[in-house]
């Protein structure tokens, strides 16, 4: 059934310019914006995140970002049943909702429902990522080849997280993790509109490694040597402070640590595109996108219903 309400959402890799173009998105429109990055929630976590600054934040009202502490136990599950609920209350009043954000899990949560997955005894979470921490993905991958064959055949093998994720569910429930997935899709009470953007990978690539220079001059290694002491979080194991963390315990040198951000930033947008480009639904604008462009295409859909 045709929906007059509209959920917007900017896909895209990290650094690809998904909140300036939401910003312009929500003036023409008269709409918020729904962060959908899974670290942008932490107040704690800011310019390692690249969250909006203060001019952007003052721009467009933004929701769900500054909204957790890094001590809270938060999953893909909350992120849902919080943007549903908000979305319930939202469209009473505005007809356009604009979601931005890279975590796909995140935005394939909102846009369709997720597998129901039980909930995990954190301690496990804890050891998988120390497990990790000393000997490797590989050591990883052998738990789930021999804890899950299915999952591990089509999971992405150099995705520690993903992996993770779904040997703390083995682990906690003595199943495997593809016994939890393949729910159906749920049809929302209003309208996915999904948009992408679109880099040639070279001058994305020069944009990563220019953000982190950037990163690193407005304070990222203060900001990660205040959260040491608490390295072991889940919402810790991200890309921008493990490798200062390492740095910080002598394990490597400065410039290895900014050498291995850039590194593994350029990693995780290439996982991000890959994810991506699976999503039949999105719109794709080549960058750097011209807003005006998008708001035609918008208009064009909005018309059909």
């Amino acid at each position: 059934m045709a929906s007059n309400k509209y959920l917007l959402v900017i896909c895209g890799p990290t650094a690809s310019g998904k909140t300036s173009l939401s910003i312009d998105l929500a003036k023409h429109f008269g709409s918020e914006i729904l962060s959908c990055d899974s670290r942008q929630f932490f107040k704690e976590m800011s310019i390692g995140t690249a969250k909006p600054n203060a001019g952007e934040l003052a721009a467009a009202k933004h929701h769900f970002v500054d909204s957790l502490s890094i001590n809270e136990f938060y999953t893909i599950g909350d992120f849902e049943r919080d943007v549903i609920t908000f979305l319930d209350g939202y469209f009473l009043n505005h007809d356009i909702a604009i979601m931005v954000g890279g975590s796909g899990m995140y935005i394939k949560a909102v846009c369709e429902g997720i597998d129901d997955y039980p909930d995990v005894d954190p301690n496990i979470r804890t050891e998988l990522n120390q497990l990790f921490k000393e000997k490797g993905l590989e050591a990883l991958q052998t738990e789930l080849k021999e804890l899950d064959p299915t999952y591990f055949s089509k999971v992405d093998l150099n995705n520690h997280q993903r992996i993770i994720r779904a040997l703390e569910i083995c682990k906690s429930t003595g199943k495997p993790f593809s016994s939890f997935q393949n729910k159906n899709k749920i049809q929302r009470p209003f309208e996915v509109l999904k948009i992408g953007i679109n880099w040639d990978r070279e001058k994305l690539y020069e944009r990563i490694n220019y953000r982190v220079d950037l990163m690193l001059e407005e304070g990222l290694e203060q900001e990660a040597k205040e959260l040491y002491p608490q390295r072991a979080l889940n919402a810790l194991q991200t890309v921008g402070y493990q490798e200062l963390f390492s740095y910080f315990s002598g394990e490597i040198t400065k410039e290895k640590a900014i050498e291995l951000i850039k590194r593994n930033t350029r990693r995780y947008a290439k996982r991000q595109m890959t994810w991506f480009r699976r999503d039949t639904d999105l719109e794709w604008f080549d960058a750097p996108v011209d807003a005006n462009l998008v708001i035609n295409w918008v208009e064009s859909q909005l018309t059909k219903n």
